[in-house]
């Protein structure tokens, strides 16, 4: 019986690779990703297709878009056993009074609110079946970048609630039946090598690295980890 990998992100370089190692490693994965809706549609390029790949619809701001892909996902896949979620929210270069009301709601929707959603159901399923892996994976943004340009306050404010979160799920790891481990890296890393570096500790299996931030290259610019 092949292992059910379901990923779920933004559009980026990051689940480009993340997508490629899944397919490098089972026969069909299941991926629903998030178009990036404050980019201008020209510049958007889809992620590359892939045979393996089974494309599932979600809309990160629904909860019943989250559990309807759940169960999307364990029609096509027949069970879930690791569910990776990547985060790498577009950036978003505005000043402060220059910050859109649509573009607010978009971030919001999108890059926070979706992942508790998203997170619940995932977390209601691996506690049933007792077992499961819950990957969180974040790209880690360089606050000193683009300092001649506007700040990306939208951008960096959505990966630091994503890694808020992600620790609160690693601080409550013992209490539950399944795996659950943090992933980061710095935003230069060579995206290629930290998809496989995350695919080499879900497969070593165990509890081991369970509730722990696995940190990929050079030093966490946070100094966190």
């Amino acid at each position: 019986m092949t292992r059910g990998i379901l990923l779920a992100g933004n559009e980026s370089s990051l689940s480009d690779a993340v997508a490629a190692e899944a397919a490098r490693r089972v026969e069909y994965f299941a991926a629903a990703f998030i178009p990036n809706r404050l980019a201008d549609p020209v510049a958007v390029k889809p992620l590359p297709a892939a045979e393996s790949l089974i494309p599932l619809h979600w809309n990160p701001g629904s909860p019943v878009s989250a559990r309807t892909l759940i169960l999307a996902a364990e029609n096509r896949l027949e069970h879930i056993n690791e569910a990776l979620l990547v985060c790498v929210p577009p950036p978003v270069r505005r000043h402060p009074g220059e910050l859109a009301a649509p573009e607010i709601e978009i971030m919001v929707n999108d890059h926070i609110k979706g992942w508790f959603f998203l997170v619940k159901e995932l977390a209601a399923l691996f506690r049933v079946k007792k077992t499961g892996t819950l990957a969180l994976v974040l790209s880690e943004l360089d606050p000193g970048a683009g300092k001649e340009e506007a700040p990306d306050l939208m951008g960096v404010a959505a990966v630091e609630s994503f890694r808020a979160f992600t620790q609160g799920l690693l601080n409550s790891s013992l209490e539950e039946p399944f795996r659950i481990l943090g992933f980061c890296a710095p935003e230069s890393s060579n995206t290629a090598e930290f998809a496989a570096f995350i695919f080499k500790f879900l497969e070593e299996g165990g509890k081991r690295n369970n509730g722990k931030w696995l940190r990929f290259g050079k030093r966490s610019i946070f100094g966190r980890y």
